[in-house]
């Protein structure tokens, strides 16, 4: 299916009580023939907002990470587990996840993304296994299917703790370097 057609058909998506709640469906951003695909959790208020992943602080220091790992806009698809904001910016419930499943599902089968940075515990808990721990799993490549993925801490976790900076620069420093392995071969 076209992204475009099912970016429109979610725009009356009532599959969850996140549907109604909504004031903009937040799909996502990027190139549609990106070979990094990033995906976080949920949108937040500014993302709501505007309609747009990661816009908000997090989205600022995604965006700086992202450029300082040398990945150019063209490269990069950037959406998020559920495609409206949770009340309160809470988690995403399991019902809300499965719901939205599907739709994640379409935007990874039509951008065939090489490479997948899962940020945050529920983006990797809903892409590799439930049992993944963020803090015990990250930075480890898993391979499932046609896709590297790589689970990683939430930006927002990093302006909480600072300290986790330099853990999800390892962590991307490893994705450029596949990126760039596979661009070679």
């Amino acid at each position: 299916m076209d992204l475009l057609v099912l970016e429109q058909q979610l725009q009356k998506c009532h599959r969850c009580d996140l549907g109604r709640r909504r004031i903009k469906l937040v799909f996502g951003k990027g190139s549609l023939t990106a070979p990094v695909m990033f995906i976080g959790e949920g949108p937040g208020e500014q993302e709501d907002i505007q309609g747009q992943p990661f816009v908000g602080k997090a989205g600022q220091l995604l965006d700086k990470i992202i450029a300082a790992a040398g990945f150019s806009e063209n490269q990069v698809y950037i959406c998020n587990v559920v495609k409206c904001r949770p009340p309160g910016n809470r988690l995403p419930n399991p019902v809300e996840v499965e719901a939205c499943k599907p739709f994640l599902r379409e935007q990874i089968r039509s951008i065939r993304p090489r490479i997948i940075v899962c940020l945050g515990a529920l983006a990797a808990q809903t892409l590799i296994n439930p049992d993944v721990r963020i803090t015990r799993d990250r930075g480890a490549w898993v391979q499932k299917g046609n896709f590297k993925i790589m689970p990683t801490f939430h930006p927002a976790a990093l302006l909480r703790d600072p300290a986790k900076k330099r853990l999800v620069w390892e962590d991307m420093k490893k994705v450029r370097d596949e990126f760039h392995r596979m661009r070679e071969n």
